[in-house]
């Protein structure tokens, strides 16, 4: 695990080493408080808390979350120099884990940036502080599993534009089943039982349970489960690439 650690510190210093980087936290920073106060419209519901943040956070996170993911591997395809890390003294996996918990951490930091909301709403009420500590823990894994799909989009091209626009199209597919209006349309055709698997499948379905003041077990499975498939799979398409 020390090489995974070490992996994480060095792609996590490298998301800091440019402007670009702090320019994201700004519009990220900026826009939930657009969806806070504005678009959730936070002083006319009269009711101080950030469940209008949470419910805009996943269709933020279809536009930032593969901004981040596409350069993981993209980039490193391009330049050439992921053949020279699959060289390197250290597990294909390792590399891979390592680069995924520096994408989080990054995120992770993103959410920690809006932090102010949450002083906001406690300067202006009473909200449920217990609802929002499980609503970020929730909006972490949501981006745990978005960032691990997006790692594996990433590993398929050496495009960073490709790989951002599949890694938005795959996400708006796993966020979205979960949709009434998706719902409804697969209960039109499809029995009960069908209906509920794409449901479970919704990273959407898993994410609105925390924003109740609840993780329930599944949730907690099905992020794990995907965050590790999508972190395999990620593993199998840089272990070929370094076949070819």
């Amino acid at each position: 695990m020390t090489n995974v650690f070490t992996i994480a510190r060095r792609e996590l210093g490298g998301y800091f080493g440019t402007p670009i980087a702090y320019v994201f936290l700004v519009i990220f920073v900026v826009l939930s408080g657009v969806v806070t106060f504005h678009l959730g419209n936070f002083f006319a519901r009269g009711s101080a808390d950030l469940s209008s943040f949470f419910n805009y956070l996943p269709w933020l996170f279809l536009v930032f979350i593969p901004a981040v993911s596409m350069r993981l591997w993209a980039e490193e395809r391009k330049s050439g120099t992921v053949e020279l890390l699959m060289t390197l003294p250290i597990e294909p996996w390792e590399a891979v884990t390592g680069k995924w918990l520096a994408s989080v951490g990054f995120i992770a930091v993103a959410l920690v940036a809006t932090f102010p909301l949450w002083l906001t709403v406690n300067y202006l009420g009473e909200p449920d502080n217990g609802v929002i500590m499980s609503s970020y823990l929730g909006a972490l894994a949501l981006a745990g599993v978005l960032l691990a799909l997006g790692s594996c989009v990433s590993a398929f091209t050496k495009n960073q534009v490709i790989a951002f626009v599949l890694a938005v199209a795959l996400s708006f597919v796993i966020v979205t089943s979960g949709t009434p209006i998706v719902l409804d349309s697969v209960r039109a055709v499809f029995p009960l039982a069908i209906v509920d698997v794409v449901a479970a499948m919704s990273a959407l379905t898993h994410f609105t349970g925390t924003g109740q003041g609840f993780v329930a077990l599944s949730s907690v499975v099905y992020a794990v489960s995907m965050i590790v498939f999508w972190l395999f799979a990620t593993v199998i398409v840089l272990s070929n690439t370094k076949a070819d």
